[in-house]
């Protein structure tokens, strides 16, 4: 998870022992910088504009009238701060009329994950109700377990129920493997 906003807060430099951001911010922290702060903690996130030395140039996100500032941050999952390689502002380039454009480089490895053995799921053989004895058969066991009954139980999830058991018995179940 990512997020890149305009928070306009001051974070702040020098890391005062806050595990979520670095000592590379710019000026002192102010209350919604804080807030921004206190925001990464709770959710476990990381301030990442804070982790790299660069010039003050690369760190400034906001500049109007002779003052200038970092009000722009991207924050990251702390787990994910080992992914990110470089996080910069882009100079000349401007977003908005006094924002600057903030570039993060991320490397993810996508790993397929393998389905172990709990998650394969058996699925009852209903395809094989299109052979005309496995029909009739079915059909006679089911309605031994409804009792004979011609009309249905009004309580819908015990006849569900019965037709699922009865429909695992008489058709079988696959092996919950795909075909290859």
């Amino acid at each position: 998870m990512v997020i890149g906003a305009d928070f306009n807060g001051h974070v702040g430099e020098g890391n005062t022992g806050d595990e979520v951001m670095g000592k590379f911010g710019v000026k002192e922290r102010n209350l919604e910088g804080q807030m921004v702060v206190d925001f990464a903690k709770r959710m476990d996130m990381a301030v990442v504009n804070t982790y790299f030395q660069m010039r003050e140039e690369h760190r400034v996100t906001y500049k109007s009238g002779g003052r200038s500032t970092q009000v722009d941050y991207i924050l990251c999952r702390r787990g994910s701060l080992k992914e990110i390689s470089d996080c910069n502002v882009v100079v000349g380039e401007s977003v908005a009329r006094q924002h600057r454009m903030v570039v993060c480089r991320m490397t993810l490895m996508v790993c397929k994950r393998k389905r172990s053995k709990i998650e394969i799921e058996k699925k009852t053989e209903w395809w094989t109700l299109k052979k005309v004895e496995c029909c009739e058969d079915f059909r006679q066991k089911l309605r031994q377990a409804l009792g004979g009954q011609v009309v249905l139980p009004d309580d819908w999830e015990i006849t569900v129920e019965v037709i699922r058991v009865t429909g695992r018995k008489v058709l079988g179940v696959s092996s919950g493997r795909k075909r290859r």
